[in-house]
């Protein structure tokens, strides 16, 4: 016989059954970088939990969190499996890395794993990217990956870190102690304030700038985006000069520079500023240069060079000392650890109510733009263009994108 009030009594409660979201199940691999050259790392402890706690299963490979503090122990209290060699972690379906894979590293990855990393072009090469292509390597970029506004949450932060520390480095570098002219940053009573130029009003000249202020400096800043000289002089006041990069008023600005910051952004852009060693040559004796684009080739024509491998990263041309460190946030490695790890959190969070990364790339057009390469496949134009290597739409790969 049909009992309709127990019918009704249990569909209700099938309805107020509170359901738990199905985990993921994805092994991510965190290796060891070149420690001597990279002290960031993709993860810390905190957010290990949070992943395992998702059903992430997350392989990491011994030491590797010591550049910033964080010991085998911690990791491991945390849910993360520590691995004594690299090959077992770089059998993980996604491996988080900063630097770009290198050769031998890919060739320790199995077939089809996903790869994110950082995107330094003088690291990648033909023979590194065929190999990609053969084992049908996903290569997803930092730098490519946007949000919902067209922004890169990992430029972003990285850049916010970098900004703010090119002002403490150069106060450090003008100082007697590292060979500098023995002025402090900033200025005091009855003294001239010193000259900070920064060239690039994107977050990390506009972070210099207001560190840079914040000291007392006089700041001037160039771009060749109006809509960005505006936007920083809105938020930071009349106190800052801007222009846009006319060589007569950069030639004369270069000539009373005390230092001369470059923060122009050149991924995924058509058009490249750099500044010439003639005005160089037009700076004080005992001025200081510092880059914060090398990992793009650098803003200035005396920097290109210090890409090279094995060239030193303080060295002095046409009397001007010039710093021209790979990854200026590198300097405060657990800082920038913890910045990266959060933006993680949440794109992993949103990947598993996805039900993966093909399912999360082909709804997110901002995170599908992050791939350079997918299933094998050369899918960034950028990076194309750069190795003359042939292009495709991503589109192509993913079903309903």
């Amino acid at each position: 016989m049909y009992d309709s009030q127990k019918s009704t009594s249990f569909f209700v409660r099938e309805l107020l059954q509170k359901i738990e979201m199905q985990k993921v199940s994805m092994v991510v691999g965190i290796p060891k970088e070149n420690q001597d050259a990279e002290k960031r790392l993709a993860l810390t402890p905190e957010t290990v939990s949070l992943l395992v706690a998702a059903g992430y299963r997350v392989l990491m490979e011994a030491g590797a969190g010591l550049t910033i503090h964080y010991s085998d122990r911690y990791y491991a209290e945390s849910g993360a499996e520590i691995m004594q060699t690299a090959e077992e972690v770089f059998q993980a379906d996604l491996i988080l890395k900063i630097m770009p894979p290198t050769l031998q590293e890919v060739g320790m990855m199995r077939p089809k794993t996903t790869v994110f990393s950082f995107l330094y072009l003088h690291k990648l090469s033909t023979p590194l990217l065929e190999l990609m292509s053969e084992k049908r390597i996903n290569a997803l970029a930092y730098e490519l990956l946007t949000d919902s506004t067209g922004i890169s949450p990992f430029v972003t932060s990285i850049s916010e870190i970098e900004g703010v520390s090119s002002i403490t480095l150069a106060a450090e570098l003008l100082s007697n102690t590292h060979g500098g002219k023995g002025i402090l940053l900033g200025g005091v009573p009855g003294i001239s304030p010193t000259e900070v130029v920064i060239i690039g009003a994107g977050v990390a000249g506009t972070m210099a700038a207001r560190a840079a202020l914040a000291l007392g400096a006089s700041v001037k800043v160039f771009d060749n985006d109006i809509v960005k000289l505006r936007s920083i002089r809105h938020e930071l006041g009349s106190p800052v000069f801007t222009s846009t990069l006319q060589p007569n008023v950069l030639k004369n600005v270069f000539r009373s520079a005390d230092v001369v910051i470059g923060a122009m952004q050149y991924i995924n852009k058509t058009h490249f500023y750099r500044i010439s060693d003639d005005l160089i040559r037009e700076m004080k004796k005992g001025s200081l240069i510092i880059d914060l684009r090398m990992a793009q080739g650098g803003c200035f024509e005396t920097t290109m060079e210090a890409c090279l491998p094995d060239h030193p990263v303080v060295f002095e041309k046409f009397g001007v000392l010039h710093f021209c460190e790979m990854s200026l946030s590198s300097r405060v490695a657990r800082t920038a650890s913890i910045a990266l790890s959060n933006i993680f959190l949440s794109m992993f969070t949103a990947m598993g109510d996805c039900g993966g990364i093909a399912h999360f790339a082909r709804f997110d057009r901002g995170f599908a733009s992050g791939f350079y390469m997918y299933a094998g496949k050369m899918v960034n134009s950028y990076v194309a263009n750069h190795f003359n290597y042939p292009v495709s739409d991503i589109g192509l790969f993913l079903h309903g994108y």
